[in-house]
């Protein structure tokens, strides 16, 4: 299997309330030069959270110590600009499991499943109720089950359901990558082509 199989998952979240945030925001096109998965975290959101010297922006929230969790709670259109699959990369490596926007670039959504990470999309009423919990807490816990296809948030008794491609869905589940999920159905396929011959 290419990847840990998605479990339900509650944990505290990271917020960024920020709109448009684009894939260049996400991971700078000067940290695309290697060629696998592995250590894009260390520069998720650089120019954000560093100045030109290296030191720690201490207002930004990957450095507060505050903000922990394996959930990433974002402003409207996460991800859009280039097709960058750099930028699903980082936030998974960073730690993140889950994404929350309103509304995702089509690109990076594609992007984010193919590479193990759930993005979440949310109305902006119940994005914006998350903002004010995670606000109010910044150890408030956000449940994402994907069997479900639900998000709920305990502290207020409220859920909202998401909607995801039924095949990345089962991939997810089961830690599948594309050819992981040909194998996982290959005495199917050759039931198939035996029955075609």
């Amino acid at each position: 299997m290419s990847s840990t199989k998605f479990q339900t998952i509650e944990s505290p979240a990271v917020p960024l309330p920020i709109e448009n945030v684009d894939t260049d925001q996400i991971i700078p096109a000067r940290f695309l030069k290697a060629t696998t998965r592995e250590g894009f975290g260390e520069n998720l959101f650089r120019d954000w959270r560093y100045h030109k010297n290296g030191e720690p922006i201490k207002e930004f929230v990957l450095n507060k110590a505050a903000f922990t969790g394996k959930i990433l709670v974002a402003g409207k259109n996460f991800g859009s600009g280039s097709s960058r699959e750099h930028a699903a990369w980082a936030i998974h490596d960073y730690g993140f499991k889950v994404v929350v926007s309103s509304f995702f670039a089509d690109i990076f959504k594609n992007n984010a499943l193919n590479n193990g990470l759930l993005p979440v999309q949310v109305s902006e009423s119940f994005l914006a109720i998350l903002f004010e919990a995670i606000e109010q807490d910044a150890g408030t816990l956000i449940r994402v089950n994907l069997q479900k296809q639900s998000i709920t948030l305990p502290v207020k008794g409220l859920s909202e359901s998401f909607d995801i491609n039924p095949y990345k869905k089962e991939c997810l589940l089961n830690g599948y990558d594309d050819i992981d999920y040909l194998l996982s159905i290959k005495e199917k396929i050759i039931q198939f082509e035996k029955s075609r011959t």
